[in-house]
């Protein structure tokens, strides 16, 4: 349990923050509306609180403290906090709720978000919060109230539903080719082989699934996201080994093309999971059938 002892007044903090600004309690008093002898007696409480001085007065100048310094980078994060957290339940009326939704950045920037097209229009009581994924207990935990997922249909404590799967295909931007027809795909590595963080055995299964090996499979540039590595291939950067929904697009508009043909699908699925014990809330209801809908599942019979 916290110690009240030790956590200072919202005022206090803004006080500090004003005075490191302006470096002049008579300035930060003008701006916060209040008394030069306020600001200075609770920058003087605080002082005493973290036992610390935050200034000192160096030739008639007030001066930052090492600790004052130290101290400063933490409360503006709280300040921060506080303001956006003010400002994101005044943004809602009092019949709104808000369900959270985490997902895979790439995935919910190509697949999900075009798919929430008409959602608030159908639903405008139900505000949407969408996080990139987190850990794989936020579900459990209660940061997420539905999570997109990609792997195995199986997680304790949640209902998983199977949305579909997907085949990798290797892509580069149409100059990264060489003239002369590839004969074999373990040249591809000499185009360089863009590594993806979260599939680092990708391309050596991609190689072995067509009974080829390559020395070079797990060497290359690594990214965190699938989007990185689609920059990186439409660059020139080298080639990707890439789900081919997520460069539908590109590979449309030219900007990308298959530099070998020979997709690979993957042995694990994208899910959309929530908790066992949200079976039943509502605002969860909806959202799964909305899912459902927008990829003309059959088990929408079963929401």
């Amino acid at each position: 349990m916290l110690n009240k002892r030790y956590l200072p007044s919202i005022t206090a903090l803004q006080c500090f923050e004003a005075v490191t600004r302006h470096l002049s309690f008579t300035r930060a008093a003008e701006e916060l509306n209040l008394t030069q002898s306020a600001v200075s007696k609770q920058v003087a409480q605080l002082e005493e609180l973290l036992q610390h001085l935050l200034f000192r007065r160096v030739r008639r100048r007030l001066q930052m403290t090492p600790a004052g310094d130290l101290y400063l980078v933490e409360v503006r994060k709280i300040l921060t906090q506080v303001e956006m957290s003010t400002h994101y339940l005044r943004s809602y009326g009092g019949e709104t709720e808000v369900l959270r939704v985490s997902t895979p950045s790439t995935f919910g920037a190509r697949w999900l978000v075009p798919r929430l097209k008409g959602w608030r229009l159908r639903h405008p009581s139900i505000h949407l919060d969408l996080c990139n994924e987190q850990e794989a207990d936020d579900l459990l935990q209660g940061r997420s109230d539905l999570a997109f997922y990609f792997g195995q249909g199986a997680r304790p404590g949640t209902e998983c539903l199977k949305l579909f799967g997907e085949e990798l295909v290797p892509v580069c931007a149409p100059d990264s080719l060489p003239a002369k027809p590839l004969t074999d795909p373990t040249q591809l590595a000499d185009l360089v082989l863009l590594q993806n963080a979260s599939r680092p055995q990708a391309w050596h299964d991609w190689f072995d699934s067509q009974g080829y090996h390559t020395e070079h499979s797990y060497h290359g540039p690594r990214f965190e996201t699938f989007y990185m590595c689609i920059r990186a291939a439409q660059v020139g950067c080298g080639v990707a080994l890439l789900p081919r929904f997520l460069v539908e697009e590109e590979l449309a508009d030219g900007k990308l093309v298959i530099a070998w043909q020979h997709a690979m699908p993957s042995s694990d699925a994208y899910y959309l999971a929530y908790p066992e014990h949200s079976a039943e809330v509502p605002k969860v209801r909806v959202f799964v059938k909305w899912m459902l809908e927008q990829i003309d599942s059959p088990d929408i019979s079963q929401i």
